[in-house]
């Protein structure tokens, strides 16, 4: 990744350089990025090719989309590494999704230890309950963010579980990964029948000044001065829907359960 690309990842994110690579910088960067870049499964739905890394920085940057936790993260790396910042691939395993608790597939989530200002960090832009800003993987007291609260807990075998809001969502592996470490992974999710993102629904969030913007499927959920808006979605609402809200610009629609106009009478 040369410079000129990190200058367009930035211009991306809205942020504005020079920058430094300090714990500051590192919290900014993280919410400027959750809230430009979406979390969003359209190709892995489509069956399109998923990269990671510069890969993912080239969909991200050049084409302005989005994508799974793995391009998110991996991309996001990219340009830390280029600013400055050491930086870990961690693997993690989801606990909860959203309404009951699972057991994610191993390796199944991704996060980045950033050293910044002599401490060890822990950020994620590729998660819906991700926090804000980065979390201090040494405190084992309850830290604030604006996206709730979080608790880091000692796991078997040197694993951190992250609770949020009371709710054990990842546990993670501190052992350093590699990018090729997730490959298999990430062809499970591509190919596989029981794959969520695959052969599942279609997912795409983003942060906003009011709290976040969810697409599920055709139901559209958003807050607006306060108040908790969901909206149905046919074909052109859903196309229209992801270029307002998440900057997506779509050649043909993903595989979607039926709309309200396919409902019978």
């Amino acid at each position: 990744m040369t410079m000129v690309d990190a200058a367009a990842y930035l211009r991306r994110i809205g942020v504005a350089g020079p920058v430094r690579a300090d714990l500051q910088t590192l919290a900014h960067l993280q919410e400027r990025h959750q809230k430009s870049v979406p979390f969003e499964t359209i190709d892995f739905n489509l069956g399109l090719p998923i990269g990671m890394g510069e890969e993912a920085v080239e969909k991200i940057v050049d084409r302005r989309r989005g994508g799974g936790c793995y391009e998110l993260n991996t991309a996001f790396a990219v340009l830390l590494r280029e600013l400055g910042f050491p930086v870990a691939l961690l693997p993690g395993r989801t606990l909860h999704n959203g309404q009951r608790q699972v057991l994610g597939a191993h390796s199944g989530h991704m996060m980045l230890r950033v050293e910044a200002d002599g401490e060890s960090w822990l950020t994620d832009v590729g998660f819906r309950w991700a926090s804000r800003h980065p979390l201090r993987l040494s405190d084992r007291r309850r830290q604030k963010d604006e996206n709730g609260e979080y608790l880091l807990t000692d796991g078997d075998e040197g694993d951190v579980v992250i609770v949020h809001n009371g709710v054990p969502r990842i546990r993670l592996e501190t052992r350093e990964r590699e990018i090729e470490d997730f490959v298999p992974t990430l062809w499970w999710f591509c190919t596989s029948p029981d794959s969520p993102v695959s052969a599942g629904s279609v997912w795409a969030s983003l942060v906003t000044d009011d709290g976040r913007v969810s697409l599920l499927d055709r139901t559209l959920t958003r807050v607006e001065n306060g108040q908790l808006v969901r909206e149905v979605l046919d074909d052109e609402a859903f196309a229209a829907a992801c270029r307002r809200w998440f900057g997506i610009e779509l050649d043909r629609l993903p595989h979607l359960p039926p709309g309200p106009a396919d409902e019978p009478a």
